[in-house]
């Protein structure tokens, strides 16, 4: 099968969780003989198989390289692929300038196509964008999109998700970019009933972000913690607000057993986040953005995996990362107790520091042991291979759909 997959973000020019997957499901379908082009906003791509769409030269989103507008994107793409109408899907990965060039793309060569919604860009407008400019921000984000893709569906108001006027333009934008698809998919069930609630008419298939295979099969060993241990604690996350960093630190002013948190990643908060805990002599360590096979190996030694973001990630990829490992996690949204598997992880009940404090300060010791001897026997569950054939499925699926609508059409 000849595969075009459209993303707005891609490595180099940019990191993180989803692009991590996105790899490993591209090397995946490689491996099962599949040939697949990356469209991707970047400069100078070694790999024949990564097309660099044109970028703004002076625009970045956390470090990350954007896209031109999509009119642009697609004459750059015919002009390399004039043949466009020779893949046999188009499989779309975010909602931005270089994705609605894949719609766009599919929907005029009548290809199939497939709609990965892997964000909640409500939260992330309502979170990173200072009040008064969360509403005009998010009803130019929302025009702009319109202006590129039909808007058949509206969003009202209520008082679930689309409790403000800004998250109303984005669940807007994100619900009428899926419905542009033959086939959509989202990576955990809680986040695609959210989108089913806001109007996308089609069934959105729940299929996993994976992580590549090999990680799943490297040595590690059960944790465990001796009573009075230190309790080795891993952030492997943007530190940023919508991941809340500070308000687990906060946590951590007020924990009663001795701990020590690492803590890896960049994010518009590092600089305050290192200011408190210095202020507050917390035993934390900043080691900014590394290679990834270093954190992995502090993952190996440490004993719980934290995740303190609440009703905003879909499928943190550290919690995959940290099951492939075996390493127990930590968090305080209930949606996430659908992403590991049960009596693997510590939750906190609430999103408020005083509640983070408590849930780890009642965890037993002899518990992580308990919880890491789950992690360890589920850790192929999140391997890219099995992902990789549901997703394969859902592109069959989507090319069926694709072949009825037309037959309908012109019967």
């Amino acid at each position: 099968m000849k595969i075009a997959i459209f993303t707005d973000f891609y490595e180099p020019w940019a990191v993180g969780g989803i692009i991590s997957s996105i790899k490993a499901q591209r090397t995946e379908l490689e491996k099962l003989g599949h040939e697949v082009t990356i469209f991707c906003p970047g400069t100078n791509s070694r790999d024949k198989s990564i097309v660099t769409v044109p970028v703004h030269e002076k625009i970045r989103i956390n470090g990350a390289m954007i896209s031109k507008r999509p009119s642009l994107v697609e004459e750059y793409v015919l002009s390399k692929f004039p043949d466009f109408a020779s893949f046999d899907i188009v499989h779309v990965q975010y909602e931005a300038s270089c994705s609605i060039a894949g719609v766009r793309l599919a929907k005029k060569f009548n290809l199939p196509l497939v709609q990965t919604m892997h964000g909640r860009e409500d939260i992330a407008i309502a979170t990173n964008v200072p009040y008064p400019l969360k509403t005009l921000t998010a009803g130019l984000l929302n025009t702009m999109h319109k202006n590129c893709l039909p808007h058949s569906n509206k969003v009202k108001r209520d008082k679930f998700q689309a409790t403000s006027v800004a998250r109303v333009k984005m669940w807007n934008l994100m619900t009428n970019h899926a419905e542009q698809a033959d086939a959509v998919t989202a990576p955990s069930g809680h986040f695609a009933r959210k989108l089913e609630h806001y109007g996308v008419s089609k069934h959105i298939q729940p299929v996993s972000n994976g992580i590549v295979d090999a990680l799943t099969e490297e040595p590690v060993e059960e944790r465990k913690l001796e009573d009075g241990g230190v309790l080795k604690m891993i952030w492997n996350s943007r530190l940023s607000k919508e991941k809340r960093i500070l308000p687990f630190l906060q946590a951590l002013t007020m924990l009663k057993r001795p701990y020590i948190l690492y803590v890896y990643g960049a994010g518009n908060q590092l600089k305050e986040a290192k200011r408190f805990a210095k202020k507050h002599n917390l035993k934390v360590k900043f080691y900014g953005e590394v290679k990834r096979e270093k954190i992995f190996e502090r993952m190996k030694e440490a004993h719980l995996e934290v995740l303190a973001s609440y009703n905003f990630d879909v499928q943190p990829m550290t919690l995959l990362e940290a099951q492939a490992l075996g390493l127990p996690v930590f968090f305080c949204d209930p949606a996430m107790t659908e992403i590991v598997p049960m009596g693997s992880y510590v939750f906190a009940n609430g999103p408020q520091a005083a509640a983070m404090q408590i849930a780890l300060d009642d965890l037993p010791a002899s518990q992580i042991n308990k919880m890491s001897k789950i992690m360890m026997a589920h850790r192929k569950d999140v391997a890219q291979s099995k992902q990789a054939q549901k997703m394969l499925k859902v592109y069959k699926e989507a090319i069926a759909q694709h072949e009825q609508a037309e037959s309908i059409k012109t019967s």
